[in-house]
């Protein structure tokens, strides 16, 4: 594997000279301004609710009576429901301290309530695009583990098996997004991007100048962004000379200030499809701090994979699928699909997103299939570390059973209260013989599992809200390549990592464990 580890940290130990600089991206004041607007609007509702309800309790003594009976309801329905335990034991403790108004909180918080039209909506659409691919023959697959996997991603989102693609891993941002930029320039039919945050800066003006130019010699460029991730990040005047170059620009689930749970499921995706033949996905957004142009947090460190061949078309449909959500046009799929060309390679790749629109978490049911298949080695990296009991109880379990359980997390953080709780939980698994290791100086963003037989690659973090919340998207390979690739980048970053123990653990401190319990309350919404 080539080394694409750039500007990375000093093995071992900390870099007394390197400075965790957080630096302001452009229009951030304006973003925060818009933030604090929404959240103010938000709160004067909720402080609404609760004068209504005060209103009514005082001058109707039956009013009392009937929230009493309205909060009974909401618990049964909380207890009855497919939240895991510490999402259940969140709402219970919620609906008993606000019981006068916290049923409303609740009901207008369920995802069936108002986010169903949507999810209808959603599911539609990619009903009518199963039938453009036929799932390959996957019985010549020797892994029991992988050919499960296979099984169920088809039967789960009917994400195509393919063995006719290379791919490429890149184990830091700056190598992945050169990648992209070499790609993006010889494209001349279509290009799709999709991020959670696009930024102003130097990266993606170099990306911006390279698409107008497409954009002028007749290439569709369309590009998707997050309206809660990109709002402090992407100028107006920025979105306006898109839109005036040709390129097509949407904003997925625009934020507005209103109390809606739908304002929480954000598109946390990165897709790159170019001309059906490349695409790409991985955790670096498209901002300067991913390639380290801008130092946030100390030294970013991300992962991202190139596949080229048919198992484009995976991205390729799941792109499309979103723009018709956003857009309500229709599109004729198989304009953008069956273009590319067959390589030789027996390896699988399974591109597949997740949603929540699903019935189930695919990204969550991805992770546990990993790891439970591991028999060897398990190797986690992720940013944030809020899994539920049953990711938990298999990595105990693989722990002691004898395999190589190890996690990476970040040595410095982006959210201070939830990487009290990631660390919090983290720790508490090494009793059963995980090991712990933080990236000296460095924010680790990258979103990788490995065990000795594949690896998942992508956007999906080890917590709760890419499970539940967000839209991601993420590769399954069994290549052996790849593999190494990945294999070679943990043990790169083991080496400039501190491995924590008892001597160095922060559950030493009896105020670290308190903080850890009061977040922990809250961590299933984090």
């Amino acid at each position: 594997m080539e080394n694409n580890n750039r500007h990375f940290v000093p093995k071992n130990k900390k870099n007394e000279n390197m400075l965790a600089l957080k630096v302001k991206t452009e229009s951030k004041g304006l973003g925060a301004i818009k933030t604090l607007v929404v959240l103010l609007l938000i709160m004067s509702q909720i402080a609404v609710l609760i004068l209504t309800y005060t209103y009514f309790a005082r001058a109707f003594q039956w009013y009392f009576s009937l929230s009493i009976l309205l909060s009974m309801i909401a618990c049964v329905h909380v207890l009855s429901s497919e939240y895991h335990g510490q999402a259940k034991a969140t709402w219970i403790s919620f609906l008993m301290i606000s019981f006068g108004f916290g049923y409303i909180i609740y009901f207008l918080s369920d995802k069936r309530v108002l986010f169903s039209k949507s999810k209808k909506k959603i599911n539609k659409i990619q009903r009518a695009t199963y039938d453009l691919q036929t799932q390959n023959n996957i019985e010549n697959i020797n892994s029991t583990s992988v050919k499960s996997t296979c099984k169920y991603l088809y039967n789960s989102g009917k994400f195509v098996s393919h063995f006719d693609t290379k791919m490429k891993y890149f184990s830091s941002g700056a190598a992945l997004f050169d990648s992209i930029i070499e790609d993006l320039r010889n494209a001349d039919s279509f290009v799709f991007i999709e991020y959670f945050i696009i930024s102003d800066g130097v990266l993606f003006t170099r990306i911006l100048d390279i698409l107008k130019e497409k954009a002028r010699a007749g290439v569709d460029v369309r590009i998707i962004y997050d309206d809660m991730g990109s709002h402090s990040t992407m100028k107006l005047k920025t979105k306006k000379d898109i839109i005036s170059s040709g390129i097509k620009l949407q904003s997925f689930n625009r934020l507005v200030p209103v109390f809606n749970i739908a304002l929480n499921l954000r598109d946390h995706r990165k897709i790159v499809c170019i001309d059906g033949k490349i695409a790409y996905t991985g955790g670096a957004n498209l901002a300067d701090e991913y390639i380290n142009e801008k130092r946030m947090h100390g030294y970013w460190k991300d992962e991202g994979i190139r596949i080229e061949g048919p198992a484009v078309d995976n991205l390729t449909i799941a792109f499309l699928n979103q723009w018709q959500f956003v857009t309500d046009k229709a599109i004729e799929y198989n304009d953008y699909i069956g273009l590319a060309k067959s390589y030789k390679n027996i390896s699988v790749c399974v591109p597949y997103v997740s949603g929540p629109h699903y019935n189930y978490s695919i990204a969550q049911n991805m992770y546990a299939n990993q790891i439970a298949n591991a028999e060897e080695k398990l190797y986690i990296m992720s940013p944030y570390f809020i899994p539920d009991e049953t990711i938990t109880n298999l990595i105990i379990n693989k722990a002691r059973a004898g395999v190589d359980v190890r996690i990476i997390l970040p040595d410095i953080a982006d959210k201070k209260f939830v990487y009290i709780v990631s660390r919090n939980n983290a720790e508490k698994l090494m009793s059963h013989g995980v090991k712990l290791y933080t990236m000296t100086s460095s924010f680790v963003h990258s979103k990788v599992v490995l065990t000795e037989t594949s690896t998942i690659i992508g956007s999906i973090n080890m917590d709760l809200r890419s499970f539940n919340q967000q839209f991601e998207s993420a590769v399954f390979t069994d290549d052996s390549a790849v593999i190494q690739d990945v294999e070679k980048d943990f043990e790169y970053t083991f080496d400039r990592c501190t491995e924590i123990t008892k001597n160095n653990s922060r559950r030493k401190k009896l105020s670290f464990r308190i903080l850890a319990g009061l977040f922990n309350i809250i961590s299933p919404f984090m």
